[in-house]
């Protein structure tokens, strides 16, 4: 028997959404087993069973679940209906204040962020690595919420799970580029265990710069996707295992005032 698949919610949304794990899937091999990436070499009717069975935990119909083309920039793009599995545009970001249509991003370690003002309906969901947490991509997504009616002061955010600081060693490209934006930032980075090398807080870079654009409450779910292989798929384990095919978990959250999709 398949297992069910693991939503994590976070307690201060207040919209349908979930951070799934990669449990409760029918995928095999690497693939294993709630790969929901459409650009994966995974058998494209085992991502379609996937995403339909995260979508349903959610009390949303499959056909209504929408993503984007992930390229690790700082595009936004407004959902006003579905689009069919594959067909997205390119960008990092999606705004939606029509019921019933579920937003989803795609990760595995980059940090997938879920806004929402509850109070008038309105959800954002942004790919956050660290290309597009430096370019803007969480500051466009609120921004983005705005031009639909939202409030900054209404917003709320929870960061799902991401490679976490102890497992993300990069190198002085990296933390130039990030120090770059503000000294400030350099508290994110720890001594490395090799020289030239630090450790980089990936959700804690997003909180500050979520916090910097007004957000008032934040939440965190504090799980590495990294160290945890039997509950996430994670790029810097596959490279560091040598490469090969990977799966990605999907991070949805619905539009609208209704308790469910």
């Amino acid at each position: 028997m398949t297992d069910p698949v693991e939503p994590i919610r976070s307690p201060v949304l207040a919209v349908p959404h979930a951070f799934f794990t990669r449990t409760g899937g029918v995928s095999s091999g690497t693939f294993a087993t709630l790969n929901c990436s459409l650009s994966s070499n995974d058998s494209p009717n085992a991502i379609l069973k996937n995403r339909a069975r995260a979508a349903r935990a959610l009390g949303l119909a499959p056909d209504r679940l929408v993503g984007v083309n992930q390229v690790h920039g700082t595009r936004v793009v407004e959902v006003t209906a579905p689009w069919a599995p594959g067909g997205g545009p390119p960008a990092d970001a999606m705004v939606c204040r029509r019921p019933r249509i579920g937003l989803g991003i795609i990760t595995a370690d980059c940090a997938p962020v879920l806004f929402a003002d509850a109070g008038i309906g309105v959800v954002g969901a942004a790919h956050a690595g660290w290309r597009g947490a430096v370019g803007g991509i969480l500051e466009a997504t609120l921004q983005a919420m705005q031009r639909l009616g939202a409030r900054k002061s209404r917003v709320i955010a929870a960061i799902g799970p991401c490679i976490a600081q102890a497992s993300y060693e990069v190198g002085p490209d990296l933390r130039e580029a990030v120090v770059g934006r503000g000294a400030v930032y350099e508290r994110f980075f720890a001594p490395g265990r090799r020289p030239d090398r630090w450790q980089f807080d990936l959700a804690g870079f997003c909180t500050a710069r979520l916090q910097a654009a007004g957000v008032a409450v934040i939440d965190r779910i504090e799980a590495d996707t990294m160290t945890n292989e039997a509950r996430f798929f994670s790029h810097r384990r596959r490279t560091l295992s040598g490469g090969g095919p990977i799966g990605h978990q999907i991070s949805i959250i619905c539009a609208g005032l209704a308790a469910k999709c």
